[in-house]
């Protein structure tokens, strides 16, 4: 099955309805399986008075997922642009309130983020509505894990774990690959890579350790307003991503024999030596290492031969400078 890849709108249109359709639309030209949003309730999912994060510092979180939100005609608009462009839609949900909105529109499947791992009623409730569920697992050790990954598969076993790192950007050093293979061993479930980088490679790297689903964060501009849009891909950038992906894809799918030397045959006559002639053989005489040299091209006796060829006699007078071929050695007689 392909690696599905999800462009990570979140909020960057910043609460404009026109820049989310935009974005969509350029994330789906570039490539993208899945246009995923975060369905944020301001009053639902946050007290005025918690802190912001560092990185964010120009208006609070309450306001901000207050100017940022849309309607639930809006949420339904982009929906339906998603199918009507052949996408997937898809948002992450910080709140029962989101997840009752979203299961109103018939959303196709689930983000867990990061933050809302160890949120176990909010994971029972959108388990139990037997959709797909892709859980995020930046911020939770491995008992967090497991006791989210147990609520959901009380439900159901359709669920994919993606490693994440909560950092922005997140340092080669920081994207641990190899929890993604323990996430996989542990759990017995798809696995994915939530991607933090500044570039591809990170993505390319799971893909061939076999991630199932990748998720990169998408921005029209590096430039645009809000805290992810500085460590998203533009959208020449993310069709590199989904161009790599599914080149990872065709060679990861596509088995190379190392005996089938078919499509190399004339290349190695070309590249390759044979045993020669240094100087001039009598027919009779016997061949000594003297009278041989090692040269292209690679239509006679090959190099590995040299041994066998000492002290046979040549068949016929070979000049020299010639490729030494079977017929010029005489292999029936025993050699002096």
């Amino acid at each position: 099955m392909a690696v599905q890849i999800i462009a990570e709108i979140g909020s960057v249109h910043d609460g404009s309805f026109g820049n989310a359709l935009c974005l969509t639309r350029a994330a789906v030209a570039a490539g993208t399986d899945v246009v995923k949003f975060q369905t944020h309730i301001a009053a639902a999912e946050t007290l005025r008075s918690a802190p912001s994060p560092s990185y964010f510092s120009d208006e609070s979180r309450y306001d901000y997922f207050q100017r940022t939100s849309f309607s639930e005609p809006q949420w339904r608009r982009l929906k339906e642009e998603c199918a009507g462009l052949g996408a997937g839609f898809m948002t992450s949900v910080f709140s029962a309130e989101a997840a009752h909105l979203m299961e109103s529109l018939g959303v196709d499947a689930y983000k867990i983020p990061s933050g809302e791992v160890t949120n176990l009623p909010l994971l029972d409730l959108i388990a139990s509505t037997g959709k797909p569920v892709l859980l995020s697992s930046g911020m939770s050790d491995w008992r967090e894990l497991d006791a989210a990954v147990n609520v959901i598969l009380a439900r159901h076993r359709n669920l994919m774990v993606l490693q994440c790192t909560s950092a922005y950007p997140c340092p080669y050093e920081q994207v641990g690959l190899n929890v993604m293979l323990e996430m996989r061993a542990r759990y017995g479930v798809p696995v994915g890579l939530s991607d933090h980088t500044r570039t591809n490679y990170a993505s390319f790297a799971a893909v061939a350790l076999g991630a199932a689903v990748i998720e990169k964060h998408f921005t029209m501009s590096r430039l645009m307003y809000g805290s992810d849009a500085k460590h998203s891909l533009e959208p020449a950038e993310f069709a590199d991503l989904v161009a790599g992906i599914r080149a990872t894809e065709r060679m990861l799918a596509t088995p190379v024999d190392k005996d089938r030397l078919d499509d190399v045959r004339q290349m190695k006559t070309t590249f390759e030596k044979s045993i020669v002639s240094r100087c001039r053989i009598p027919a009779g005489a016997t061949i000594t290492a003297e009278m041989l040299a090692i040269k292209k091209p690679g239509t006679g006796i090959p190099p590995a031969r040299f041994g066998e060829v000492l002290g046979r006699r040549a068949a016929r007078t070979i000049e020299a400078d010639e490729v030494v071929t079977e017929p010029d050695v005489e292999w029936a007689v025993d050699r002096a």
